[in-house]
């Protein structure tokens, strides 16, 4: 497993301009849901109640506010403008994940620079049909976990015990959610390779165990380094804080890259 971690992050380096645009864009995207749910939620917390307020207060606050989000057209164009977003991501980020593994595919062509426009031009299509995929899958089990929540909710005694209850099929949904990921990951290499997706898929399930434990590897260091910034920044709270959690979106970034360089890396050794 080392060594296709190291293939992986040698391949991570010579893509290091990718990961600087995976930075900008993750950096983007953030900012402008932030500005989103900011204009929205600012001017319903400013009325929230001073330090010393009444015992009707806060209760009135809370009344106001659920009847201002729900039973008036605040929030219509937020959620249009949010399901918006949501599909322009849902095509802006396969079409750079189909520039990216072309450019992994090609990676030991001469020239040494990055394909990733030809990979665009060539394979967006399929792998943005593959992105769609994915996620309908993913979402697939919320069509009864969804409903069967809420009447637990209702029928629980607690919250507790709620959130207990429901731990078993949230831990299962991310299993699956897993899997459905990196089944996926595979047929997309398979496309932009042109193998093909079965192909790329049956090439896959051949190596099933290192894939997996390529990826489980990854998040355990993806984990690690979220939990020494979250650490961090609770310790040492101030500029020095915000600056390390502004500056992890780019290492985020530069593991997503690695996750995948490596994943590739062992895939492609199927094509030996």
């Amino acid at each position: 497993m080392k060594a296709w971690l190291g293939k992986g992050w040698d391949m991570t380096v010579r893509h290091k301009y990718v990961g600087l645009l995976l930075f900008l864009y993750r950096l983007l995207w953030g900012f402008f849901l932030f500005r989103l749910v900011d204009s929205v939620v600012t001017p319903i917390l400013a009325r929230y109640p001073d330090l010393h307020p009444n015992a009707n207060a806060i209760p009135i606050f809370l009344i106001e506010a659920e009847f201002r989000l729900l039973r008036t057209d605040l929030m219509d164009s937020l959620l249009w403008l949010l399901a918006g977003l949501l599909i322009l991501r849902m095509i802006i980020s396969p079409v750079i994940d189909a520039g990216l593994f072309y450019s992994f595919h090609h990676a030991g062509e001469g020239g040494g620079g990055t394909r990733m426009l030809a990979g665009i031009r060539s394979s967006w299509k399929p792998v943005v049909l593959l992105y769609a995929a994915e996620n309908a899958l993913i979402l697939l089990p919320a069509l009864r976990l969804i409903p069967m929540a809420k009447e637990r909710f209702l029928a629980s005694g607690s919250a507790g015990d709620w959130l207990q209850d429901l731990l078993p099929y949230a831990a299962g949904w991310l299993v699956w959610g897993f899997a459905v990921h990196l089944a996926f990951r595979c047929m997309q290499f398979g496309a932009v390779s042109r193998l093909g997706v079965l192909r790329g898929m049956s090439r896959a399930l051949g190596r099933a165990v290192p894939l997996l434990a390529v990826s489980l590897a990854m998040a355990g260091i993806g984990f690690a380094a979220s939990a020494a910034v979250s650490a961090f920044t609770v310790v040492w709270s101030g500029f020095a804080a915000v600056v390390i959690h502004q500056s992890f979106h780019f290492v985020r970034s530069l593991l997503a890259l690695w996750t995948a360089a490596s994943q590739f890396s062992v895939w492609r050794e199927l094509e030996s």
